[in-house]
């Protein structure tokens, strides 16, 4: 076992990494790649979420507002304060960084309903901000022409999304290495220990509170990335992104890819992201397609209660259970 997983699944993952790289040289189709893109910069946002919802037991529905706070520091930073959209971006996660560190103050001491009802009422206030501050983000109209990256004089703006597309699945790519790191570490062990059994790693010296406010700014830290991208990538900054659609569809994407698992939400941020636009195409289905990947969330929840990546996970742990028997001891085989 690797530090980041087992070596066929390594295997596996250099095969997909493989073919992502050349879907831009196989389709030349612009709207799809830029669907692969939006998939992207949400596989990133749903995975930073799984981090202080899944591995840490947070019930954290404040983190949709991290990823409109991302998208918004870097829109100003870059339109506003004439910053380099690269450097925009790396605002917009320390920005929502210092936003998580803020809310984290009261939610460390809250338990259950409470933490989500104060993290959603946080993700509401910060909408009645952008929207009431309209002389400096635009309002409910948003903020329109943000500037966009360049690379050695290359413009992205005129290549039929072919360099975005590789802007986002390297993002994609260090933000996935990164929080598996994270997971795999002493400090992701902690988090999983104070989830599981909050007594026991309190007795062990765990500080809960300290660990919480740790998780939430790293987590908060990739969406807000994710939300610059977002900004950079489309050059606006729209209130939208604090919708409940948005809220609604990330936390699908999570719920269905399976928590305490980095990977589900990315491989489940591709697929609902697709099947989202494709019912958007259908006549009639439009306006219905969200209730329509709530209901799909509902029959996978259903049949699989901790998302897809369970079913896989789930082989593996039958696996090791039967050869701790095989072997007649009590140790576990790996």
């Amino acid at each position: 076992m690797t530090a980041f997983g087992s070596p066929v699944k390594l295997a596996a993952i250099a095969v997909l990494l493989v073919v992502a790289l050349a879907v831009p040289l196989v389709v030349e189709d612009t709207y799809v790649r830029h669907l692969f893109i939006i998939a992207f910069i949400y596989a990133i946002v749903a995975a930073s979420w799984d981090l202080s919802l899944g591995y840490a037991g947070i019930f954290n529905f404040g983190h949709v507002a991290f990823f409109g706070i991302g998208v918004y520091a870097t829109g100003l930073s870059a339109k506003l304060l004439g910053v380099d959209p690269w450097l925009a971006m790396v605002i917009g996660g320390l920005g929502a960084s210092v936003a998580a560190a803020l809310i984290a103050l009261p939610v460390v001491r809250l338990q259950g309903v409470y933490v989500v009802l104060v993290t959603f009422a946080f993700s509401q206030l910060v909408l009645q901000v952008v929207i009431s501050q309209s002389e400096v983000t635009g309002g409910t109209q948003g903020l329109v022409r943000v500037p966009t990256i360049e690379l050695f004089g290359y413009n992205f703006l005129r290549d039929y999304k072919f360099g975005y597309y590789y802007v986002a699945l390297a993002i994609l790519v260090v933000s996935t290495i990164a929080m598996r790191w994270i997971v795999r570490s002493d400090f992701g062990l902690s988090l999983k220990a104070l989830r599981d059994n909050e007594d026991y790693g309190l007795s062990r010296g765990i500080p809960i509170g300290l660990q919480r406010l740790k998780v939430l700014v790293v987590s908060a830290f990739f969406a807000g990335v994710a939300g610059g991208l977002f900004a950079i990538y489309l050059r606006v900054a729209s209130p939208e992104v604090f919708g409940f659609s948005t809220l609604s569809l990330i936390l699908s994407m999570v719920l269905v890819g399976g928590t305490s698992s980095i990977y589900g939400p990315i491989f489940a941020a591709l697929a609902l992201t697709f099947f989202s636009e494709g019912l958007a195409s259908v006549e009639g289905l439009a306006e219905g397609r969200y209730m329509i990947i709530a209901a799909a969330m509902i029959v996978v929840l259903l049949f699989l209660p901790k998302g897809f990546a369970s079913a896989f996970s789930g082989r593996s742990g039958l696996r090791r259970v039967r050869l701790r028997r095989a072997s007649g001891t009590g140790a576990e085989v790996r």
